[in-house]
């Protein structure tokens, strides 16, 4: 694995009141290569590396899934909205298609 490769950034709002619809933004250290690309020294293809497969679980349930393909630029970026009705943990999980598994936890307290 690169160095770097599935470091993990999540934001969120500094206050949460319960139910409010709040947004999630979260950013992976990736280099979600296509397997198209060329090394310009050595002329080679850079072999595919990406990540294809997203989940977000807030609590115990899953929230939404995702599939990625070759399409996502490097080091992606993503933001969704979410009704914050509960104290539990947010855990968004990246699985890439080399076996890696990078995971990120944080835990929305609403007020």
């Amino acid at each position: 694995m690169p160095k770097g490769v599935g470091k993990i950034k999540i934001r969120l709002p500094k206050t949460v009141n319960k139910g409010q619809v709040i947004a999630v933004k979260a950013l992976i250290t990736h280099p979600m290569e296509t397997g198209f690309r060329k090394n310009k020294k050595t002329k080679k293809k850079i072999p595919a590396y990406y990540i294809n497969d997203v989940s977000v679980y807030y609590g115990n349930e899953l929230i939404t899934h995702s599939d990625w393909t070759i399409a996502v630029s490097t080091n992606p970026f993503m933001t969704f909205y979410l009704k914050a009705d509960k104290t539990a943990p947010l855990k968004i999980v990246w699985k890439d298609i080399k076996g890696g598994v990078y995971e990120k936890t944080v835990q929305i307290t609403p007020q």
